[in-house]
């Protein structure tokens, strides 16, 4: 199993727009900036987060997106879900008809737990999660405790 460029990319917006959550829409051509990525490749990656209902958008001058719900409430899974389809390790997890070998198949109770475990990682990870940490890096002397 690989996370794709998409989905990797796809979390990376959703990071930006999570910085931005509460300040109105953000450009993408801003976001691209940031992140160092296509902004045309980042506009193709919005659809399938708008469709989900995970951004909205704004059109004209004053246009962009933004969360459309608040960063705790966004999990890794969803964003990856949205961009790659099911996060599993083996097509015998999901569907165990797709192979020949199922249901005598030892080795698949390894892959099942760690798809458990994969999929119980990303459900756990919020955007929320990850603006934490960043400001938490940024400026580490705020957590200074006496």
């Amino acid at each position: 199993m690989k996370i794709s460029t998409r989905a990797r990319y796809g979390a990376r917006l959703m990071f930006q727009l999570a910085l931005d959550y509460g300040k109105g829409l953000s450009l993408l051509r801003n976001i691209a900036k940031k992140e160092e990525l296509s902004e045309k490749y980042l506009s193709l990656i919005v659809i399938p987060l708008k469709a989900q209902n995970l951004i909205v958008s704004g059109r004209g001058a004053k246009g962009g997106y933004m969360l459309a719900k608040a960063p705790a409430l966004i999990t890794m899974k969803e964003i990856v879900e949205t961009l790659d389809g099911e996060v599993s390790v083996s097509e015998c997890i999901g569907n165990p008809k797709k192979c020949g070998r199922f249901p005598g198949c030892i080795t698949r109770d390894v892959w099942k737990i760690l798809d458990e475990k994969i999929q119980a990682t990303l459900e756990a990870i919020t955007l929320q999660d990850l603006v934490d940490k960043y400001n938490m890096e940024k400026n580490p002397s705020a957590n200074y405790e006496i």
